[in-house]
């Protein structure tokens, strides 16, 4: 037990501690708002997505195909979770609408670039990164576009402006042209060489460390502000709930060891600033989802070592 601890402490210790880098660097006003807007563009618009093509274009694909229960399992937790917190929301906390599918869409969709793909490849190597990658880019799509239908579909109607909207957003989303390409290179046997395979490694080698302070920085913007009965109820269901669902789930459905084990870690992630974001759009369920977001990310440092211990990671 204390070697498997340790074992996780090396995974997630350096992680949560860029991650408070960048809070107190933000807190002690040591780097300012303009750069935490900075950074953080840097990485969604190309660090990251140059760390998922140079990963997908050097990674060994499955010599069976996608497992489907590998899909099951995920998105089953993910829905279910989502409906609960909706349910909850409406019925406990008497929100409206709109504001329950904030709620429901905080309680599934997960941190996956910030946390995500810093954890995971650090705890599972490159075995990870096929899995992890290939359920991004299914993740982002599929939980944006039911949390907007179910809240502007209720109120004015599905509209086709809606779906166009949509479709721009992911048709030029960076993390998601960055596992398109790679895909690409992998299928026709594409590998960077010489100079540019140094750029892309030095570019990919800075993913990581600068994802994870830039969640710092953005957490001091994204305090909890208050409304924290849903925020602990969204908590729950993400950190506890949607994991303990996948995890019973990869555990009677086909799928290979490291593929389940990266489901129930992805599942395991805190609530991504998409709820947030999502939140600003529609003007409702700001205070939650904000206090959601950053009371979910401290508390995944205790809930993702559990995780790592019943999965046996070291």
């Amino acid at each position: 037990m204390l070697a498997q601890l340790g074992a996780i402490a090396l995974v997630v210790a350096p992680v949560f501690g860029l991650i408070g880098i960048g809070f107190l660097a933000s807190l002690s006003g040591h780097l300012r708002e303009r750069a935490a807007e900075g950074l953080s563009e840097y990485v969604f618009g190309l660090a990251v997505p140059v760390l998922i093509f140079k990963t997908l274009a050097e990674a060994a694909l499955p010599q069976e195909g996608q497992p489907w229960g590998y899909w099951v399992a995920y998105f089953t937790g993910a829905f279910i979770v989502f409906a609960i917190g909706m349910v909850t929301a409406q019925r406990v906390f008497g929100r409206n609408h709109a504001e329950a599918v904030i709620q429901g869409f905080a309680s599934g969709q997960a941190n996956t670039v910030f946390v995500g793909v810093p954890l995971i490849l650090q705890a599972f190597g490159p075995q990870g990164a096929v899995p992890l990658f290939l359920l991004i880019a299914v993740h982002l799509p599929v939980m944006m576009v039911v949390a907007t239908v179910l809240a502007e579909g209720a109120a004015a109607g599905i509209s086709v402006a809606t779906f166009k909207r949509l479709g721009r957003m992911l048709a030029f989303n960076p993390i998601l042209l960055g596992i398109y390409a790679g895909a690409i290179a992998k299928v026709v046997g594409y590998v960077p060489t010489g100079v540019l395979d140094q750029t892309v490694d030095m570019l990919a080698a800075s993913g990581v460390p600068c994802a994870l302070v830039s969640l710092g920085l953005a957490l001091h913007r994204y305090p909890i502000r208050g409304d924290l009965g849903p925020a602990v109820v969204i908590t729950t269901l993400k950190l506890v709930v949607h994991p303990l669902i996948v995890y019973a789930l990869t555990r009677v459905l086909p799928m290979p060891p490291v593929w389940a084990d990266v489901a129930v870690v992805f599942a395991a992630m805190p609530c991504g600033i998409n709820a947030y974001l999502l939140a600003q759009r529609h003007r409702t369920g700001v205070t939650a989802s904000a206090s959601a977001v950053s009371l979910s990310t401290a508390a995944s440092l205790f809930t993702i070592t559990a995780w790592f211990l019943i999965l046996g990671v070291n």
